[in-house]
């Protein structure tokens, strides 16, 4: 087992994702009139939303009369082989990658899930979490119903199948005005691929093309990975139905305003990405020239933390005129199940997934920059590796400002007595962590990055404690442990 490190509280091999948000869930459906492998292009697109979920993966197929699926533990490469996806046969499918932030880790609780009801079969893939799940749960559990998995996706399912009667479409609108909270969703039915995103718009979702056949994701960066063309977001509070005649779109909430989650900006989207017409890189880069205007400092060398600091880092450079240059080589075959070293290699185990490069830090005054900082634990321990190659000066900035709060919408956030921004002035944070100076970007710099719009808000929960949707009070007092 790792020891200890008393200061931060973390064990000797550093883990960069140990000190983050966990990655919510990946979505993607596809409905095809042209005989298409639908199977291999949704395990292509699910490939490239493999950072969204690591946990499981999943994908059902329609052929038109009956359903095929396969869904395992673990990364898609894993679960998926070719002879696999050529048993896979049919027009339309959909696919998951999972992380759970609602149910355990099991393959019951993988997706996509699917049930029988009386038109036929039904399977649905979600992104998000729901804060009435409980409570819906229970009703229909006084009602009879039995669920299978423990997982919040259940309870849209069985709401659509009870409701299905003649129109499906009807069915899903009814559904998704019972429930709240975040959600990107795409569910597959015998002849249709239906897709819908919660009114604030919390989890993105897209619709894309491809030689006349339409795709839904939840992110651009897998449009382009099968070749396929953008053609716009999915709106908040919208449901749109794929069958043999098109596409059709449905509104289905009011006065609805664009409140995507800021922290798919800040980390989680691929860099390629664009969300709501904002590419996922250019508001990085653009936090990190805000970041260094709210938090200057008198350096040698800005480098960035791999992968999702590296954009702001160089928009820290830019802006402020001190050179650029690579100060961690990140080993990227060290995946999620690396095994801790025996006994007598622990204390080099750093350098096993990530290692300083001396040469740019040695002797040099140096600015880190880093997209978060939950719990500190990882910050300080990167702040000593750059100690012990040489740095002379260790400044830490932050490309999002202080967390404070949990969120309930879709990411897996720790308790706030585990917040090391809910419990700790900046100044005492920066001496926790050892660096030299510490800066965030301010909840207004980082709506100038995002091009923030009376029509166009963001999610700043985990920021301000400000939600776009009321939190049950039971679940709020969860997290205040």
């Amino acid at each position: 087992m790792c020891t200890l490190n008393d200061k931060f509280n973390t064990c000797s091999c550093i883990d960069l994702e140990e000190d983050k948000f966990k990655d919510e869930c990946g979505v993607f459906g596809i409905f095809s009139k042209n005989n298409i492998d639908v199977a291999s292009l949704t395990y292509y697109g699910l490939y490239a939303l493999q950072h969204r979920g690591q946990e499981s993966a999943g994908i059902v197929v329609s052929d038109g009369s009956e359903f095929k699926y396969h869904k395992g533990m673990g990364l898609v490469a894993d679960v998926f082989n070719k002879d696999i996806l050529e048993g896979l046969k049919g027009k339309s499918a959909i696919g998951h990658v999972r992380y759970s932030t609602a149910g355990s880790s099991t393959l019951n609780n993988a997706q996509p899930l699917m049930v029988k009801y009386k038109l036929g079969s039904i399977a649905i893939a979600h992104n998000g979490t729901l804060v009435n799940a409980d409570v819906i749960r229970g009703l229909l559990e006084d009602a009879g119903y039995i669920f299978q998995t423990s997982v919040d996706s259940e309870v849209i399912l069985s709401l659509i199948a009870r409701e299905a009667r003649r129109d499906i479409g009807k069915a899903v609108v009814d559904t998704v005005q019972a429930v709240k909270g975040s959600y990107a969703i795409t569910i597959l039915t015998e002849n249709e691929l239906i897709g819908v995103r919660d009114p604030n718009g919390i989890r993105p979702l897209c619709i894309g093309e491809l030689n006349g056949d339409y795709i839904l994701c939840s992110e651009s960066c897998a449009l382009d990975s099968i070749g396929a063309n953008f053609i716009r977001d999915v709106k908040p509070g919208e449901i749109v139905i794929i069958n043999d005649d098109g596409i059709k779109s449905i509104n289905f909430a009011e006065k609805t305003k664009c409140e995507t989650c800021s922290f798919e900006y800040i980390y989680f989207a691929r860099p390629d990405s664009t969300i709501d017409d904002i590419n996922v890189y250019t508001s990085r880069v653009k936090a990190g020239r805000i970041l260094y205007r709210e938090n200057p400092v008198e350096a040698d060398v800005v480098i960035g933390v791999p992968d999702s600091g590296i954009p702001a880092a160089l928009g820290y450079s830019e802006e402020s005129g001190i050179p650029y240059a690579i100060g961690f080589i990140k080993n990227k075959y060290v995946g999620r199940t690396f095994i801790a070293p025996s006994q007598e290699l622990r204390s080099k185990a750093v350098a096993v997934k990530l290692n300083p490069l001396k040469v740019n830090v040695e002797g040099k005054r140096v600015v880190i920059v880093d997209d978060s900082i939950v719990r500190g634990t990882t910050s300080g321990k990167l702040v000593e590796i750059l100690r012990k190659a040489g740095a002379t000066e260790v400044h830490f900035r932050v490309s999002s400002p202080v967390v404070k709060y949990p969120c309930y919408f879709g990411i897996d956030t720790p308790y706030r007595s585990q917040l090391i921004g809910s419990n700790a002035k900046i100044e005492e944070i920066r001496d926790k962590i050892g660096a030299d100076s510490l800066g965030y970007i301010s909840i207004d710099g980082i709506l100038k990055s995002l091009e923030c719009t009376e029509s166009k808000g963001y999610c700043l929960g985990c920021f301000n404690g400000i939600y776009p949707i009321s939190v049950p009070i039971e679940k709020d007092k969860n997290y205040l442990e």
